[in-house]
């Protein structure tokens, strides 16, 4: 009986068939078990004549196609021929080594999986004498594809399958990657394996590959994806852009000489070009899959991808302009490249796609997933460079220059990672950032291998899309704060944590105390997950042996030693980091702030993802009766609700800031990507995953409208809701024409005083630096705490220097705080009026500033605290 039939596609193979017979037929298999089917697709150099002289066999078959040639179609044809129900693929050039035929075909004749492929990508595998071109080519190919399908080699042509699965192939199929177009059409059913092999480049013969391949293997890639990328829609789509692009750049040109403003002519311009594109694309471009109009849901599809793509624009042309200075005649063509790839794919996959081709809901899902991810990394990527700073990163970037081993409100991670990045791209926004940048994309990895391995690969990059999108993670990969370190920590811990404590890995332990140690050295906050470590081994039977083992104990001391410059510093400076982190919480009069705690969780996770952490963790399936997934489970439980509890247990005596409790959902984040997409009992539970295609689109439009708003503007709309903490390059400037006004008045320096703890001094000394013409000090001058500035401005004798005082609001320019019994005025000599002067940029007024010149400083001794 025939137990497995094994398909070789031919065209022009002749010198290599009687080797390939000669290696399979000598194999320790009876002949009886299998047969060859060879499928020719007319070659014309004796290769048909070859096989015939060895039909003698019974077991050697040939099917001759007269159809144009087609590797997917022969292997298909010979498939439907078959006498089995296994088909093994592999090639006729010996590139496939017949020695491994057992290893892919028993473990589906045993029915323990579906699929069995011959991998050149895991390890154990390799390729041989392939020139590096090609092994480049193939592996860009099955990266490609690997998202789409989890599998390291999807490229392969040497694997193993049930020959049902090959009806469900499309009969649009096409192309040489016969098993890429098996796993698609099968995504999420499968069982899948591979298996290392050793390829190696063909015997004889030349190689059938070309461009022509590749490019058709691209196409049917974005095909199975979902994505309306045939031939004619492409070339349309391309003649419809390019014409576009001239309605474009001519607008754009036309308004910038008549000074209309860069972001307005931005605006209109790419407005005529999509109303352009817009009626050629409906009744043209993709007209055969649209009746020459769009549909109220196509519509509003159009109208997020044109918003996403304009928004996305302003930043590159912002970037070529105000950072490259590029003219903006020039600066406006890459910025409409950029715009109409990101219209194309959006057309492509979003407004007009091929339901046809992804029939799975995971299948959407996971392309949706891997363009939202592209998206958020290329719009922070844009914008990290040219918006500028927060009061909070010009004040981390104040760390940066005065380097040390730890600082009073903070561990250093964050002053050396922007040393690092300045060191590197100069001391600009992009430079303060890049560290950010990195620490997300790091974080990324992490979160997707502990989802992997909580969950499964599917799984996993739903949960790098909540990552990207998700108010608690977005703005973490883009401002570089302590948090930005800390959520790369804490992931990293986590992993290391469910590797050690989940699958019993030793080794995991030394990951896990490095990442503590690095994330303790980004914020103390990372300590809440040793004790939610503990309290697991507590509850938890398995874990429990750790105890009795040195493994922990030395993770804790690897984690000790990475956080002794905190340890050094502290020890230097009287301990003073400590006691400000432990006493800042208890306020002298108690805060009930539990509900602005519960306010804080909904902004950081969005209403559906607060809604959906709480299903998850508070709901039961029958997943967790298994005693594998209940510990998963359990993890997932302890590791967000003890944080949790403790951000809660302080939010009843005192305020907590906005983004604190962030981290802690980060070890929940799996578990919803995992109730995304998954048949789920309960109306409200299907109502949440309806929830979340709205909350992503008003993440991204409200991600990419903040951003542009502040680089470019919103035509028609003011600056209005960040009068107080945005705009410090121009308002330096004026602060800095204040001083020129006063130095020529006096003849003397005058002292610039920021009347904030911090943030206006940082602001004013980053946007001066190139200049350094301006002597900044907070407002510790007048006896109050600065922070930092305690440390690097100690204290100020009496001068007659002039004196300068700048605040957001101008109660500030009397009382360092509300309820001061002695004004300001007491220490100043000759104080003038408060003055209120009005930002503006290009005319456009963007925030005003309040100050006051006083002609010199009598000291801080005569102040007193209020209590």
């Amino acid at each position: 009986m025939t137990q497995f039939s094994i398909v070789v596609p031919t065209l022009n193979e002749s010198e290599n068939i009687d080797l390939l017979l000669t290696q399979l037929l000598a194999l320790n298999i009876p002949p009886a078990l299998y047969e060859i089917i060879f499928v020719d697709d007319g070659s014309d150099d004796g290769t048909p004549e070859k096989i015939r002289a060895w039909q003698k066999e019974s077991n050697i078959h040939l099917i001759e196609r007269t159809e144009k040639p087609d590797l997917t179609a022969s292997v298909l044809a010979g498939a439907a021929a078959a006498q089995s129900d296994v088909i093994v693929v592999m090639d006729a050039d010996l590139s496939h080594p017949p020695d491994q035929l057992s290893a892919l075909v028993s473990p589906v004749l045993n029915n323990q999986y579906d699929v069995v492929i011959g991998s050149r990508y895991i390890t154990g595998g390799d390729t041989h004498n392939w020139p590096l071109y090609r092994r480049l080519l193939s592996r860009m190919g099955g990266l490609l594809a690997c998202p789409l399908c989890d599998v390291s080699d999807a490229t392969s042509g040497f694997f193993a399958f049930r020959r049902q699965l090959a009806t469900k192939v499309s009969d649009q199929a096409r192309g040489y990657k016969v098993l890429l177009e098996i796993l698609m059409a099968n995504v999420g059913n499968l069982r899948i394996k591979e298996v290392p092999i050793h390829f190696r480049d063909r015997m004889h013969g030349v190689s059938k590959l070309s461009l022509t391949h590749q490019l058709a293997y691209l196409q049917r890639l974005m095909a199975l994806a979902g994505g309306v990328v045939s031939a004619t829609t492409a070339g349309r789509f391309a003649v419809v852009g390019l014409l576009g692009v001239v309605v474009d750049a001519l607008t754009f040109q036309w308004m910038i000489s008549r000074d209309a403003g860069l972001a307005l002519a931005h605006f209109v311009s790419f407005l005529a070009a999509v109303v352009f594109n817009y009626t050629l694309n409906t009744k043209w471009a993709f007209v055969q899959h649209n009746a020459g109009q769009l549909h109220w849901r196509q519509f509003s599809r159009f109208l997020i991808v044109g918003a996403l793509a304009l928004l996305l624009r302003g930043g590159v042309l912002a970037l070529f302009v105000d950072v490259w200075e590029i003219p903006p005649e020039f600066a406006i063509f890459p910025a409409i490249m950029v715009a109409a790839a990101i219209n194309y794919l959006g057309t492509a996959f979003y407004v007009f796609p091929d339901e046809k081709n992804v029939s799975s809901p995971q299948l959407r899902w996971r392309v949706a997933a891997i363009g939202l991810i592209l998206f958020c990394v290329l719009l922070r990527l844009i914008y990290l460079g040219v918006a500028q700073l927060i009061p909070d990163e010009a004040y981390y970037w104040q760390y940066a220059q005065h380097i040390d081993l730890s600082y009073y409100d903070h561990p250093p991670l964050v002053a050396w990672l922007i040393w690092l990045g300045t060191a590197v791209l100069g001391d600009n926004e992009a430079g303060v950032r890049i560290g950010a940048f990195l620490c997300n994309l790091i974080a990324m990895v992490f979160l997707y291998a502990l989802t992997r391995n909580l969950f499964n690969k599917s799984t996993a990059l739903r949960a790098l899309m909540l990552f990207a999108i998700l108010p608690i993670s977005f703005a973490t990969g883009l401002l570089m704060t302590p948090d930005a370190p800390l959520i790369a920590g804490w992931v990293a811990a986590l992993y290391f944590l469910e590797r050690a404590l989940i699958a019993g890995q030793q080794s995991a332990w030394i990951g896990a105390g490095i990442a503590f140690g690095i994330g303790l050295l980004a914020k103390y906050t990372l300590a809440l997950l040793g004790l939610a470590a503990l309290i697991f081994v507590l509850i938890d039977p398995t874990a429990r042996r750790w105890l009795r083992r040195p493994h922990p104990y030395l993770a804790a001391l690897l984690a000790l030693a990475l956080f002794s410059p905190v340890l050094i510093w502290n020890s230097q400076h009287e301990w003073a980091s400590f006691l400000f982190q432990t006493t800042r919480h208890v306020a002298s009069d108690s805060q009930f702030s539990v509900h602005f705690l519960l306010i804080y969780c909904i902004l950081l996770l969005t209403p559906a993802g607060f809604l959906a952490a709480i299903w998850v963790l508070f709901s039961r399936n029958r997943q967790q009766d298994e005693p594998s997934q209940y510990r998963k489970h359990l993890f997932i439980k302890i590791f967000t609700g003890i944080p949790f509890l403790i951000f809660f247990f302080f939010s009843v005596f005192d305020h907590p800031k906005f983004h604190w409790n962030g981290p802690v959902w980060l070890a929940v984040l799996p578990a919803i990507a995992w109730m995304i997409d998954t048949d789920t009992p309960g109306r409200f539970a299907q109502w949440l995953q309806k929830l979340w295609q709205p909350t992503i689109i008003a993440c991204l439009l409200g991600y990419a409208f903040t951003l542009h708003y502040l680089v470019l503007g919103i035509p028609g709309i003011p600056y209005s809701l960040f009068t107080q903490h945005y705009f410090w390059r121009e308002t330096t400037a004026v602060v800095a024409q204040i001083t020129d006004t006063v130095r020529q008045q006096t003849g003397q320096e005058p002292i610039i005083v920021g009347m904030s703890k911090w943030s206006i001094a940082s602001s004013l000394y980053f946007y001066n630096h190139a200049h350094r013409h301006l002597d900044i000090r907070s407002r510790n001058l007048f006896g109050d705490t600065s922070a930092m500035y305690d440390y690097w401005f100690p204290a100020q004798p009496p001068t007659t220097r002039p004196i300068i005082q700048i605040a957001m609001k101008p109660l500030r320019l009397d009382h360092i705080r509300e309820g001061d019994n002695l004004p300001l005025k007491n220490m100043l000599i000759e104080p003038g009026e408060i003055r209120r002067c009005v930002v503006e940029r290009n005319t456009i007024p963007l925030r005003h500033v309040y100050y006051r010149i006083s002609s010199g400083f009598k000291g801080n001794t005569t102040i007193t605290e209020v209590p």
